[in-house]
């Protein structure tokens, strides 16, 4: 019997939906020890390591961001040479040593270390690359869709489960969990992930250098980059203070933030589905865009004027996630509607940088701000990047429903 006939429902084989599976699962495993530490580092931090400010708990935060950036280019080039498993298992070894260094740690510097080795295990896009090779092209948006939507799955769980998880076991805990994870995730990509027939070079999913000068020429496209490091900065620096406001404006205990942060991602979510359905149906992408990167500044004063008031400060936290959400579901595809088909790995592969550099910068920005001028002036900070984002965006153009055709020796 052939056990590559097609699912009935998506048209996938079974080596395909089990690649998808299997990679979403290895990316999620790291994904989830990446962020759990969000909701609770500043909360615990302080006491527990020596030479803690809030300006190093910011760059702890932030730091996997600045080492991903730099590496997951390399990584993905590395890949095409040497093949796509070995990269990926090199990269979860090297996360799985940085979540050992973090957990053994008593000093800020060497949680900082911790997390700047988990960031250098960089694998996103190779994992992108090996999703490619194992997925036809006629599947592979399909196939991307899925995996993205799982991940953003991954991301709302570690964010309610970091706090529950932080409250039982402490960072220490939350660190040593990190490592197993990334041990598992090297069991999941060695007897689940099938190996592709050949490796092949996507230009859809991985990015060329030489590609690179024409790419930033496009100021379509540059505005997209600076977006998503505005997003990652503000959500980064929003979560060096958000547990504290909680804490200290909310009157909430620690062990009880979950179950804030459970009641706010999911009525986010739900309220994000109608924007994005009348945004893609009825081609109001840029109205909707624009009102998202208006609200997130919006919530953003609102946490500065009303941060001791715990039910102003849930629906805040509600505008700020919805905000976020349609943003973060929104930019990849305009990436790929604005970028010529030929180049958009390359456009990704700097799209994707960006977002890692804002998460560091804003973590390096929130911890400074919150040890010289205060919890409070972090949100006024953000809502100002809000409002600078607001400025490029405003001047965008309304998305193509396909992406551009190459203009032959013209600049893009």
């Amino acid at each position: 019997m052939n056990k590559e006939t097609n699912h009935p429902d998506t048209g996938m084989t079974s080596t395909e939906r089990r690649a998808i599976t299997a990679l979403a699962g290895v990316f999620s495993v790291r994904m989830f020890g990446l962020f759990m530490i969000l909701p609770v580092f500043t909360l615990y931090a302080e006491d527990q390591y020596v030479g803690y400010t809030a300006t190093l708990a910011g760059i702890a935060i932030g730091i996997y961001g600045l080492t991903q950036a730099l590496l997951q280019i390399p990584f993905g080039m590395l890949s095409d040479r040497i093949g796509r498993k070995p990269v990926i298992i090199a990269g979860l070894l090297i996360f799985t040593l940085g979540s050992v260094i973090a957990a053994a740690s008593d000093s800020i510097f060497g949680v900082i270390a911790g997390r700047a080795l988990q960031g250098a295990g960089a694998i996103a896009a190779t994992i992108m690359a090996l999703l490619a090779d194992l997925t036809r092209e006629e599947q592979r948006t399909k196939a991307m869709a899925i995996f993205g939507a799982s991940i953003g799955m991954v991301f709302i769980i570690a964010l309610i489960a970091g706090p529950v998880i932080g409250h039982l076991v402490g960072l220490t805990g939350l660190f040593q969990i990190t490592a197993v994870l990334g041990l598992i995730g090297i069991a999941v990509l060695y007897f689940r992930v099938p190996n592709p027939v050949a490796i092949h070079f996507h230009r859809d999913t991985e990015a060329t250098p030489a590609e690179f000068s024409n790419v930033l020429r496009n100021s379509q496209l540059l505005r997209l980059d600076l977006g998503i490091f505005i997003l990652h900065f503000v959500l980064v620096a929003s979560w060096v203070v958000l547990p504290l406001t909680l804490r200290d404006g909310g009157q909430l205990m620690a062990g009880e933030h979950w179950k804030i942060y459970a009641l706010v991602l999911l009525v986010s979510v739900v309220l994000m589905i109608p924007f994005i359905i009348v945004s893609e149906k009825y081609r109001r992408t840029k109205p909707i865009f624009i009102g998202a990167v208006v609200a997130l500044g919006l919530c953003q004063l609102g946490l500065f004027n009303y941060h001791r008031d715990l039910i102003f400060i849930i629906m805040m936290m509600v505008v700020f996630f919805t905000a976020f959400n349609i943003l973060e579901a929104n930019l990849p595809s305009l990436v790929s509607k604005f970028a010529p088909s030929e180049k958009k790995g390359t456009a990704l592969g700097i799209f994707s940088t960006s977002q890692f550099l804002g998460a560091f910068v804003g973590g390096l920005t929130g911890g400074w701000l919150l040890d010289g001028y205060g919890a409070q002036t972090v949100f006024v900070f953000c809502a100002a990047m809000a409002g600078l984002w607001f400025l490029f965006a405003i001047t965008m153009k309304s998305p193509p429903r396909i992406a551009p055709a190459i203009k032959t020796g013209k600049p893009l």
